[in-house]
């Protein structure tokens, strides 16, 4: 190998070494920010803050961010990516149908209730927060909130043709009634420190399974109930 050629890839590897920490950098920049966003809202995370948090210097953290607004729409999706390793992957690991169903509105109530964020859940925190300004951050927001909701409607709907839930229900209204008792809990959880909050949606959501399973799909809601008593 010539001198040229070694220099250049010295270069190379001195680049890869610096790409590589700035992105370990970038990382754990963002996930200080979800928690900082979660308990004290996105407005409330600026560079400074962050600056506090992490010890570093306000000019190291301007270096990944060139605006609050483009710190707020990575904060939204490094809590995304979160939610997706702890709610929704678990989750899908359960079969396909009523099974899965239950397991990702109670892994979701079981995220929240272990502080997976430390002001509860970030989205429902973010929604309140940026319901009334439009923008790219509130548009974000919105579209991984139908997310979760589309997520629940499909398989709703799977459970639906794999004759364990009853064809006459509508599956978005079932999917909303869901996210509905899932935030409620997580309401109650962080304003008031109750903890019941989890084990009264749960029941409720049970319940609606109970009402509109086949006579296929009610072993498996009584099994969810067995397996909760463990």
């Amino acid at each position: 190998m010539t001198e040229t050629q070694l220099r250049k890839a010295a270069k190379q590897v001195a680049a890869t070494g610096r790409k590589a920490q700035g992105e370990r950098t970038r990382k754990a920049i963002l996930e200080a920010a979800v928690h900082i966003a979660s308990a004290e809202g996105l407005e409330g995370l600026t560079i400074g803050r962050l600056a506090l948090e992490l010890s570093m210097s306000k000019s190291g953290l301007f270096a990944h961010f060139g605006s609050k607004e483009d710190l707020q729409v990575a904060t939204v999706e490094a809590a995304r990516a979160i939610f997706i390793n702890e709610v929704i992957r678990p989750a899908f690991e359960a079969a396909q149908g009523l099974a899965r169903l239950w397991k990702l509105c109670d892994i979701w109530l079981a995220y929240v209730q272990s502080g997976v964020f430390r002001g509860g859940c970030f989205f429902a925190a973010a929604a309140a927060e940026f319901d009334g300004r439009p923008g790219p951050v509130r548009d974000r927001i919105a579209e991984i909130m139908k997310e979760w909701l589309t997520t629940l409607r499909s398989t709703i709907i799977e459970a639906q043709n794999s004759g364990q839930l009853i064809k006459d229900i509508d599956p978005t209204q079932l999917a909303f009634e869901f996210n509905s008792l899932e935030l409620g809990a997580n309401w109650a959880f962080q304003l008031y420190g109750d903890g019941r909050a989890f084990s009264r949606a749960r029941e409720a959501i049970r319940e609606r399974l109970a009402r509109y399973a086949t006579a296929t799909g009610l072993p498996l809601v009584s099994a969810s109930k067995a397996r909760q008593r463990v």
